[in-house]
This record gives structure tokens, sequence and C-alpha cells, in this order.
């Protein structure tokens, strides 16, 4: 399939992308380094963050979103990225996996008491889809919701789930119809203030450290039909349709990441000297720069393809596994590289290189893995190859 694009950014992508950009370098990245030392998830600054706008980004106006498109969003991320991966993926997960799917699937009703105050930036949303024992295989999952008259009542538990303590509501995927095998699961939005909802556990993590990773149980939980997302049996489809449009973001994000690291790497090639002279004039650190600053502008090229397939109303799952796939693996290369090129010091915390790579780990991980992603594509060039498309 052939796909013209037009790479001009609109002006109102421009000045989202500016907007972000004098954010994050006035507010999170002076603050990103000592966050992620304490692990704290900076309140005020989200509280800043949800005042601009960037909690329902893609979400229309009168549900109190911005009302942006795929390619302002995913610009946003990266921007974010490029200062704190953690803010970064708490946004994400807000805009992408909560209010995404409660916007496309949800009743009116619905948007006015569980989307608009998300997207107008009163909180967090979160999505539950991962367990203990099902990570990769969504279809796996064992935690239940049964019919109880017109309620449901959830049994279960859900794991690594992002903003899941600092959220106020989130999406929770939960199995409805056992004897099913295409529409076993359903998705229910839960406030996380909800009786039968607890928090279990809190993830020390390798990276994005001042981020919240959460374990959860249910236990009895009473739910109103009016939780249900979409109808009985949806929960497998609106995961699948939420993780495509995430996808994308996540590129953007490790995009956002690799960039930081890049920057760092390229800053300090100028002002380290060694043998008479700033080490950047070597050849071989030279080169390296430039496969950097390469995969950087490939990934940021693929991750807007495949928002624009999106804002298109086009499928867009094979080019949103192709972006983050690419931008994932180049973004942990980049971040490897940037501390190799400071050295001692970019083992130690003063430089934040160190922190860009242990953030860009999770990128190939979470949202669907790189061998998922592979498979993802394969399939999709195999089903092309067969019906004669590109």
């Amino acid at each position: 399939m052939i796909v013209r694009m037009d790479w001009r950014l609109s002006a109102d992508q421009e000045m989202i992308r500016g907007m972000v950009r004098e954010f994050g370098e006035a507010e999170i990245k002076p603050n990103a380094g000592a966050w992620d030392r304490s692990k704290e998830f900076p309140v005020e600054t989200f509280t800043r963050l949800g005042e601009l706008g960037l909690f329902g980004m893609l979400v229309p106006e009168e549900w109190g979103g911005a009302g942006l498109d795929g390619v302002a969003y995913c610009l946003a991320l990266e921007e974010l990225g490029r200062t704190d991966a953690s803010t970064c993926v708490a946004i994400s997960v807000t805009n992408s996996v909560y209010c995404a799917p409660v916007n496309k699937f949800g009743t009116d009703a619905q948007k006015d008491r569980w989307l608009l105050p998300c997207a107008s930036g009163e909180w967090l949303g979160a999505f539950a889809l991962s367990e203990p024992e099902a990570g990769s295989d969504a279809a796996g999952l064992t935690t239940r919701a049964e019919r109880r008259g017109d309620e449901w009542v959830l049994n279960g538990s859900k794991a690594w789930i992002t903003n899941g303590a600092v959220c106020g509501a989130m999406l929770v995927f939960a199995v409805t119809d056992p004897s099913s095998e295409k529409r076993r699961i359903s998705a229910f939005i839960v406030p996380r203030e909800h009786p039968g909802v607890a928090v279990l556990h809190q993830e020390d993590k390798m990276g994005l450290r001042s981020s919240c990773t959460n374990q959860f149980g249910f236990e009895e939980c009473v739910l109103g039909s009016e939780s249900l997302l979409g109808e009985e049996g949806d929960g497998l489809k609106i995961a699948l349709d939420s993780l495509d449009g995430g996808r994308a973001g996540i590129a953007a994000q490790a995009v956002g990441i690799g960039q930081g690291a890049y920057e760092a790497a390229r800053d300090y090639l100028r002002e380290r000297e060694a043998f008479g002279g700033p080490i950047g004039r070597f050849e071989g650190l030279r080169h390296q720069l430039a496969r950097m600053a390469t995969e950087i502008h490939a990934g940021r090229l693929l991750y807007l393809r495949a928002a624009t397939l999106r804002d298109r109303g086009e499928r867009n799952t094979r080019q949103a596994a192709i972006a983050k796939l690419q931008a994932s693996e180049a973004s942990n290369r980049i971040a490897y590289q940037a501390v190799q090129m400071h050295g001692g010091y970019g083992y130690v915390t003063d430089y934040a290189v160190e922190r860009f790579y242990r953030d860009a780990r999770v990128t190939t991980i979470y949202e669907g893995t790189s061998e998922i992603q592979r498979l993802i594509i394969a399939r999709a060039v195999l089903a092309a190859a067969q019906v004669g498309t590109a």
C-alpha cells in the first residue's frame, strides 16, 4: 500500500510541540533526576500538565479534551520522553488506553461520568489488562466478572498497572463468558476508590522509577451495569484497538528517550576534552553520533506515519507495530551508546544518560513486547503477500 504523506506540521502541531518542549525544559528536566532517585510521583507537576490539557489530548472539546489529532499527540509524547520518560508514560497511558477507548466506545453518560473529569485534568486514567500469569497472552485472563441481576461482580487480580495508585478510574478487562473463545472478555470502567478494589503491591522498577506501577486485587467488587464499556464480549476488541493506538505513542516516547540520550552525548562530545582537545573530533565517535541521529529520524518518521493513518481512520496495526519495534529497539541502542560515550561518567547518577539507559529498556516490553510486534508484523506481511499487496 502506497501512503502519500505530507511531512509539514500544521501550526497547531508545531504549537503543541513547542508548548510541551518549553514546559519540559523549565519544569521537568531540572527535576527528573531527583524524582527518579526518590521514586517521587510529582503531583504538582501533573496538576500543571492537566491544566495544560495534556490528559485528554485526543478527546473532543465537548468532553473536556483538547481535540488534537494523533500526530500532535505523538509529538507531545516525544517531547515528554525527551525530558522524563516517567512523566511521559503516565500521560501516554491516560490518553491512549484510558481516554481514547472510553471516548470511542462509551455512552454519553459514561463519558460525562468517567471521561470528562479525566480529560479536563482532574485525574489520571489507568489500563488493567495484564495479570500476574497473563501478560502477552491477553486472551488467557482469569479475572472474572459475574453477572448478578443488573450488576457485575468482579474478582481477580491485575498486574503492571501504570498510574494505578494515583488514577481516578481504570479500564479493567475480565472474563464474562468462559465458554466463548472469541467473546469471553468484557471491559469495565472501575473507579480507583471503589469497594472491593485494593492496591496489593507497588513495583520497585529498574526504570521509570517516579511513575506508579501497581498490582491490584478485586474482591467481590460490585459494579453497576453502567460500568460495562461497549457490549458484553467486546473486551478483547477494545483492548487490541486501544493498543494499536497506544503503540504509535510508545514509539514516540522511545524516540524522545533516544533524543534525550543523543543530545546528552552530543553535548558531552563537544565539552569533554582529552588528548589535547574535545573528544568530538574523533572520527569513531562522530560516526556513532551520526548513527544515533539517523535512528532517531527513522523512528520519528515511522511513528508519524502510523499516527497519520489512524488520524485518517485507516487501520494502522502493522505500521504501529513497525514503529514501536524500530523505535524501542533503537532507543535502547542509542542510550547504550550514550553511556559508552560518557565513559565512567555515564555510569553515575550525576549524568542523565544512565537514567535514559534504564528508562529505554521497558519500551521493548510494555504495550506489546518486541517479540509480539514481530508476530504482528509477520502475520500482516504474510497476509498481504497472499493477496498480492505490499
